[in-house]
């Protein structure tokens, strides 16, 4: 688990500068390489912020490190006569505690994770450690949840146990429904996210069929999960009770095709929206602007407080980048206009 300072994260073209990656396995350490960040370029290798901190058994809270992945939760609330393994099986969870609180990811009942966290202990841009929950620094509570790590290094996080506990025996697995059985002879498999209203699931799936024949793609299959709702994260992906689909679609290993499937992941967007629907926040950089304001328009006012808090942008990511330079771009486009 990696945090990045300024340039690009895990996964992204690197520059040719050369990093320097500091391994932190405390508090002090991530206060002290973020202020050293100040100077100098740093990758920040999060993986040893893996351990159990405090059970409060008359509250039902459980405080971890952010990197901990959710097996060692089940097995440590498990030693403790918690059940939650089975539901962690069937959900769709980031690796690790503080991946899902920073995606704000739905567990396993489709309950986002801001419904499961008491609160939040985080470093931020400037090297302060800061506690953070719904009574105090509540706002930067709302956007640190689901805030894709801009506002700071997750050092650790409080989960509420019965909430989570609750979600677990209430967990449904998605369903998966076979479009077809042909798939590209050396295709590449790609996916999609979007959010439906459940009543609209039936025509959503017709018009996903005719796109796929216009396009002349593959529909593989689509994953359905129930979604629940929750009005207390800054951005709020999870509005109303959704229908999350993973649509994976094939298409051929070449060039033009690679370009031709992010204009079909902006159709399947386009198409949920044409029917009540949204997308998962996180699939931003994949979005048209003019999609990102019907879905979330309080875009701006987050990259507003983004820098706010880090006014310096030391904390970025693709995700951050991505938007920011949509906003950009409509910001050039009215200039010019003027």
């Amino acid at each position: 688990m990696l945090a990045t300072l300024t340039f690009p994260a895990v996964g992204e073209p690197r520059p040719l500068q050369r990093e320097e990656t500091v391994c932190v396995r405390s508090a002090d350490d991530l206060r002290r390489a973020l202020r050293a960040a100040r100077e100098r370029r740093l990758v920040l290798d999060t993986s040893a912020l893996n351990r159990m901190l405090r059970l409060d058994g008359e509250r039902n809270r459980l405080e971890l490190q952010a990197a901990t992945p959710w097996r060692a939760v089940a097995g440590y609330l498990g030693e403790h006569g918690a059940v939650l393994d089975a539901g962690l099986r069937v959900a769709v969870l980031p690796d690790s505690v503080g991946e899902a609180v920073s995606a704000n990811a739905a567990g396993p009942d489709g309950t986002p994770m801001v419904s499961h966290v008491e609160a939040i202990t985080l470093v931020t841009p400037d090297g302060e450690l800061r506690r953070v929950d719904r009574e105090g620094n509540l706002n930067l509570f709302r956007l640190a949840v689901g805030g894709h790590g801009l506002f700071g290094v997750l050092y650790s996080v409080t989960l509420r146990v019965d909430s989570l506990l609750r979600s677990a025996q209430r967990a449904q697995a998605p369903v998966e429904l076979d479009l077809t059985g042909a798939g590209v002879v050396g295709g590449v498999y790609r996916s999609a996210e979007v959010l439906v209203p459940p009543e609209e699931l039936d025509r959503v799936f017709t018009d996903f069929r005719d796109l796929a024949a216009e396009r002349r793609i593959t529909l593989q299959k689509v994953l359905v999960r129930k979604l629940r709702p929750e009005n207390e994260t800054f951005l709020r992906w999870a509005s109303r009770e959704w229908a999350g689909l993973t649509i994976v679609f094939c298409t051929r290993a070449t060039l033009g095709a690679s370009v031709q499937a992010a204009e079909i992941h902006r159709l399947l967007l386009e198409t949920a929206l044409s029917h009540g629907g949204s997308f998962p926040i996180g699939e931003a950089p994949i979005a048209s602007l003019a999609q990102l304001d019907a879905c979330y328009p309080g875009v701006r006012a987050f990259v507003a407080e983004k820098r706010r808090y880090d006014p310096a942008e030391r904390m970025q990511n693709r995700w951050y980048r991505r938007v920011a330079a949509l906003l950009r771009g409509e910001s050039r486009r009215s200039s010019e206009n003027e």
